[in-house]
């Protein structure tokens, strides 16, 4: 391999990958045969195939109850709804996510209070999470944030011990474990997005779980209207049956039902091929300083498929490189690589300035009680992370080889570090989100 950096005119590293190593989800013929069977019985918007998929989800999963949803935010918001959340509320959820782990409180007049992650794990802090909690707060949500599990025990006393609701948002973290425990079986109600660039992957769709009979019938109640009827025990529910109270129609769609269907019986092995690959590349890295895997002791917990891998970059350890320049020097040696995760929530001017249902005032404390803005000044941890993670190549697929290329990309730009500090911008500050990028 030529020594010299692409970006100074040297031969890429990596060249030539096979498609194969990177498509997901990995489609056969029985999930075109179980698509097929829907459209053809003219099913697709029934509920028989999803309903059945629901069992073998929670079965599965372990816990009493599963709720197909047509998106994970759908989810989260019939989640927030049915734990409780509403006009004037407050939940508690980490800034360093997705906006869909947060902003379906809007929808229910409530606002949202940010925490700050914890700097190893960049999940929910619940050092943090405590003296945020108010009389108004009715949810902490817990997201296991780029699959690493968040410390799920700790957030469980805190919401026990000040009686406010947990829901876990696992749309990262599908089929993993925390202390011997699954991910999506701690929270009072869990909610995973199923989509296309999930690890579960089954389309465009979205599950609950839970224990808590209320909170299944609640969510169901909320954007189910052919299945909120007779079978609801809850009496204020069974008074209102026949008509979603949340005005919106959340089930899942059944061609996405009915690959899940074939998923779930080899989501299993197919993840644990995951691991074993990217595993196999950070071993490659492991005696390297500067970029180190962003992963949780074994012993502890797993990785569960790891959706999009980022590892974590020390910037210090390299002279004051800046991760922009790291990951343009890997993407010319032809590596897809990207700079930077989420930015944090609280830094968007959506949760600061906008009013978006025409109240007269930004909708984060239009219906409040107080201005919840204040506690953004002190997210540390959340403010920095951006310019601490850079992506890494998310392999299907365990061959050898050609991790070993990608590994050695890496290798070259991190022992070249010296080459690169000569056109060093120092412009983290304009790293973009993730989530907007193609990657996403």
């Amino acid at each position: 391999m030529d020594s010299k950096l692409a970006i100074f005119g040297g031969e890429p590293a990596v060249g030539g990958a096979p498609e194969s190593l990177f498509a997901w989800p990995v489609i056969n013929k029985e999930h075109e045969d179980a698509v097929l069977d829907v459209l053809r019985r003219g099913a697709m918007s029934g509920s028989d195939v999803t309903m059945k998929f629901e069992e073998e989800f929670k079965a599965w999963q372990g816990r009493d109850y599963a709720l197909g949803f047509n998106n994970g935010t759908s989810a989260l918001l019939a989640a927030m709804w049915a734990c409780g959340v509403g006009a004037g509320d407050e939940i508690i959820c980490p800034s360093l996510t997705y906006w869909a782990s947060a902003l379906p409180a809007f929808q229910l007049g409530a606002t949202i209070v940010f925490a700050d992650v914890d700097p190893v794990s960049l999940c929910i802090d619940p050092a943090d999470i405590e003296h945020r909690i108010t009389d108004r707060t009715r949810a902490i949500i817990a997201v296991h944030y780029l699959a690493y599990p968040a410390a799920m025990d700790a957030v469980m006393e805190i919401g026990r011990r000040r009686n406010v609701k947990v829901i876990e948002d696992f749309s990262h973290a599908q089929g993993g474990y925390y202390k011997g425990k699954k991910i999506g079986n701690w929270g009072d109600a869990a909610a995973s997005s199923l989509m296309s660039g999930k690890s579960f992957a089954i389309g465009e769709a979205g599950m609950l779980v839970t224990d808590d009979k209320l909170i299944y019938e609640r969510a169901t109640a909320f954007g189910f209207y052919e299945r909120y009827g007779a079978n609801i025990t809850d009496e204020w529910l069974s008074g209102y049956a026949g008509l979603p109270l949340g005005g919106v129609k959340n089930r899942m769609h059944q061609m996405s039902a009915a690959v899940g269907r074939v998923q779930i019986k080899i989501y299993d092995e197919r993840i644990r091929e995951i691991d074993e690959a990217i595993d196999y590349f950070w071993s490659r890295l492991e005696n390297r300083k500067g970029f180190k895997a962003h992963k949780i002791d074994p012993s502890v917990g797993s990785m569960s498929g790891w959706y999009v891998p980022f590892g974590r970059y020390d910037a210090e350890s390299l002279g004051g490189l800046s991760v922009t320049v790291f990951a343009e020097a890997l993407r010319k040696e032809g590596v897809e690589c990207y700079a930077g995760g989420n930015k944090p929530l609280h830094k968007h001017p959506l949760f600061q300035t906008a009013d978006i249902y025409g109240h007269g005032k930004p909708t984060r404390v239009a219906l409040g009680t107080r201005d919840v803005r204040d506690g953004d000044r002190s997210l540390p941890v959340s403010e920095k992370a951006c310019a601490t993670l850079c992506s890494i190549p998310y392999f299907k697929r365990f061959d050898r080889e050609q991790i070993d290329m990608f590994a050695a990309a890496y290798a070259k730009v991190m022992d070249s570090y010296e080459e690169l500090l000569k056109i060093n911008r120092g412009d983290d500050s304009l790293l973009g989100d993730w989530h907007l990028s193609k990657r996403s």
